[in-house]
């Protein structure tokens, strides 16, 4: 796991609250400490950090989290702190095996970070450039499967509703490869829902700010215009196209074209890049990227239903055993893994720098500054 970076306590407070007329359903509450200690980087943005780091409670008790910090400079710009409280807030009650799940919303000296599932894996860009640099071409059903576990992830979050049974609304907008994670034990989640949209949070912000990755947006959106669920499933087509063909639809080095593409370019039939592919698996991708919303599949469930019968109607597919034993093939090199089979990570526990009465060292600005240089 690497050296312990440096901890986030919280102070400790325990305390009761009887119920009231105004909560009658509040049995009492109670406040724990919360500790963190972060011991690496995993990745990094213009915006922000995440990292992976042990949250700690009673009795040595440990578990993996990943942390997704703000960078300082950013925490005084109120938009921006919106937009992260609103993803944590958004994503609070996600509890689906395809999506990463947040546990919980902190702020330490000023600066915000959610801690949520730590995911012991790689995303789909590091998935697919190590096919490229292998020059080894995916398992057409391994693909097929990777995209159909999305589609379960977004039917579940574009149908979720609030406590009180009012749909959210919620419309990713940011489906591409980096948001995209595959654990060791081929679980495929989706992450990051920093730009999502839903309809009581965002407002009427669209067509004012353009958000997203530009060569993974939908028509509609790369126009500025409102985006529904279907919007995201253009862009799962687009990641779709990419895993399956190794082919980039829209890639330019350049925004405004790479927008233009989104738009209007011609998308080829995709067995002019892979010609082992059905005409069952091209009819999918080709359905999903419709510039005409209403052409397309209209919710995630039916296209991942389209893909679940082009895998399993007539044969075994694949399953997250499958995509499980093919990862730690590819990336950990360990043939045929046993049952029960767990990676060893070497963890360097803190007391081991510190000693058995060492002190815990709360995040500061400064702090956070001198280890992202």
């Amino acid at each position: 796991m690497g050296s312990l970076l440096y901890a986030v306590r919280h102070p400790a407070v325990l305390r009761e609250v009887m119920t009231s007329s105004r909560s009658n359903s509040t049995l009492g509450s109670f406040s724990d400490q919360r500790t963190y200690e972060l011991y690496s980087k995993i990745a990094e943005g213009g915006m922000g950090a995440v990292y992976r780091a042990n949250q700690l409670g009673e009795a040595e008790f440990r578990k993996d989290v990943a942390l997704k910090m703000i960078r300082p400079r950013f925490s005084n710009n109120s938009e921006f702190v919106r937009l992260f409280i609103s993803e944590a807030k958004l994503v609070a009650d996600l509890v689906h095996e395809n999506i990463v799940q947040v546990y919980h919303l902190g702020r330490t000296e000023g600066q915000y970070f959610i801690a949520m599932e730590f995911v012991d894996g790689v995303n789909l860009q590091h998935f697919m450039t190590t096919h490229q640099q292998q020059s080894s071409a995916l398992d057409i059903d391994l693909g097929a499967f990777i995209i159909s576990r999305i589609c379960r992830g977004l039917e579940y979050a574009h149908n979720k509703a609030d406590r009180e049974g009012r749909p959210l609304t919620i419309v990713h907008r940011d489906v591409s490869p980096r948001n995209i994670l595959i654990n060791y034990e081929g679980v495929v989640k989706l992450t990051d829902f920093g730009i999502a949209k839903a309809a009581r949070i965002m407002e009427q912000r669209e067509g004012r700010v353009l958000m997203g990755k530009a060569a993974y947006m939908s028509p509609e959106q790369a126009e500025g215009g409102q985006t529904d669920r279907r919007s995201d499933l253009f862009s799962l087509g687009v990641v779709a196209y990419e895993l399956l063909t190794d082919h980039q639809l829209f890639l330019d080095k350049d925004i405004n074209k790479a927008l233009e593409k989104v738009k209007k370019a011609e998308i080829p039939d995709p067995r002019q890049f892979r010609s082992d592919l059905t005409d069952d698996l091209t009819a999918i991708l080709m359905k999903a990227l419709q510039r005409d919303r209403e052409d397309r599949y209209q919710t995630a469930g039916e296209m991942g239903e389209a893909l679940e019968y082009y895998m399993y109607h007539n044969r075994y597919g694949p399953t997250n055993v499958t995509l499980g034993n093919y990862m730690k093939k590819v990336f950990l090199g360990i043939e045929n893994p046993q049952p029960g089979f767990e990676r060893l990570t070497v963890v360097m526990d803190a007391r081991q720098k510190t000693g058995e009465g060492g002190t815990t060292v709360k995040i500061s600005t400064s702090r956070l500054k001198d280890i992202e240089n």
